[in-house]
C-alpha cells in the first residue's frame, strides 16, 4: 500500500526508530523561521482545520500496525504545524485504543496551546516536544516570523497550561542560533520561561542542514554544552546526530540508488525528488541524508531553493 499521510520508519535523533504521520500540506505553519529546512512557509495560519481526511489517516494506520512493526515511537511530524489538524486528538485516541504498547510523541513549534481545545486532544500524547526559540518579542520575530495573532507571552501562557493540565513528558527544545537567542540577555530570559513552564527536559538543537536564510550558522558542539549549563535545569540534552538508517526495516537501499541516479541525471530539488520518486517529502530526507553523509552528494542553495547534485569527485558507484 502507498501511503499518502505515514513515513519511516526511520531513526529519529531523539526518539529512536519512529513512523512518522504528516497531517499538514508542505509549509503550513504557524511560523516561518529562518532555520526550516523545509523552506519558506507558504501558508502562514493559526487555523484549525481538517487539512488532510482524518479516516484516510486513520485508515493508514490500521493497515500498516496490522503486521505489529517495531517502532519506538509514533510521531506526529512533517512539513508543517501538526497541531493546525482538527482531528489529531481523534487519531491519537485511535491509536491508543486499538494499538495501546505503541508511544506517541508530537513535534511541535508550541505555538497554540493557549487553545484550550487542543490542550484536551493532546492528553493521549506520551511525548510532547514543542519548540521555544526565544522569549524576548524582537529575537521570536526574528526568528520565527510568527502569523500575527500570535504573541510570545501567549504562547509562553499556553505552555505553561499544558503542564498543568497534561500528566505526559514535555521535552521542550530550543533551537540555538549564535549571535541571536545565544546572548546573556536572552539566556536568563529562557531560565525565567523554563521555569515557569517546568519541562521534563529541555533540549538544545541548533542547524543541521541549510535553512532559509544563508546567515543562519550552526552553533559549535562547545557552545551548546556551555549554554546547557547555564540554563538551570536538571535535565539539558544536546541533540546529537542520527542513528545509522541503513540496514533497519522499511529502509530501502535501492530507493538511495534510484535517488542517486535521479540527481545525476540533473540536480534537484527536495519538491523535484518527490513528485519524481512519489516518495513523502519527509522521508524523502531521510535517503538524502545517507546520501549526504556519505559524500555522494551535495547541497547548493539557489533562488528556487536547495539543490542537491552529486558531490565533485564522488564514485557513481559509492
Amino acid at each position: 500500500m502507498h501511503y499518502e499521510y505515514l513515513f519511516g520508519p526511520v531513526p529519529s535523533r531523539r526518539l529512536g526508530v519512529s513512523l512518522g504521520i504528516d497531517l499538514i500540506p508542505l509549509k503550513t505553519c504557524s511560523y516561518n523561521c529562518v532555520y526550516c529546512e523545509c523552506g519558506r512557509t507558504t501558508d502562514l495560519t493559526v487555523e484549525r482545520r481538517e487539512y488532510v481526511p482524518t479516516d484516510d489517516v486513520i485508515r493508514e494506520l490500521d493497515d500498516f500496525l496490522a503486521t505489529a512493526p517495531i517502532l519506538d515511537y509514533i510521531t506526529f511530524s512533517g512539513s508543517g504545524e501538526p497541531t493546525l489538524h482538527s482531528g489529531i486528538g481523534r487519531i491519537s485516541h485511535h491509536i491508543k485504543a486499538c494499538y495501546p504498547g505503541y508511544r506517541l510523541a508530537l513535534l511541535t513549534n508550541g505555538s497554540l496551546f493557549w487553545d484550550p481545545g487542543l490542550r484536551s486532544e493532546v492528553q493521549e500524547i506520551d511525548v510532547i516536544i514543542p519548540s521555544l526559540d526565544a522569549v524576548s518579542p524582537s529575537i521570536f520575530h526574528k526568528i520565527n516570523h510568527p502569523h500575527g495573532a500570535l504573541s510570545i507571552d501567549r504562547i509562553i501562557s499556553g505552555l505553561v497550561a499544558l503542564r498543568e493540565e497534561y500528566s505526559g513528558e514535555i521535552w521542550l527544545e530550543i533551537f540555538i542560533i549564535p549571535g541571536l537567542n545565544d546572548t546573556p540577555a536572552e539566556l536568563g530570559l529562557f531560565r525565567d520561561a523554563i521555569a515557569k513552564i517546568r519541562p521534563d527536559r529541555v533540549q538544545l538543537n541548533s542547524l543541521d542542514r541549510p535553512g532559509v536564510v544563508d546567515w543562519v550558522q550552526k552553533a559549535p558542539q562547545e557552545s551548546l554544552r556551555e549554554i546547557a549549563g547555564l540554563l538551570d535545569h536538571p535535565q539539558v540534552d544536546v541533540v546529537g546526530t542520527p542513528a545509522s538508517r541503513v540496514g533497519i526495516s522499511c529502509f530501502h537501499e535501492d530507493l538511495l540508488d534510484q535517488i542517486t541516479s535521479t540527481i545525476r541525471r540533473r540536480p534537484c530539488t527536495l519538491g523535484d525528488l518527490s513528485a519524481i520518486t512519489g516518495l513523502h517529502a519527509s522521508e524523502l530526507k531521510k535517503y538524502l541524508e545517507v546520501l549526504l553523509e556519505k559524500g555522494i552528494i551535495e547541497e547548493k542553495k539557489e533562488p528556487r531553493g536547495i539543490f542537491y547534485r552529486p558531490a565533485k569527485g564522488a564514485s557513481v558507484h559509492e
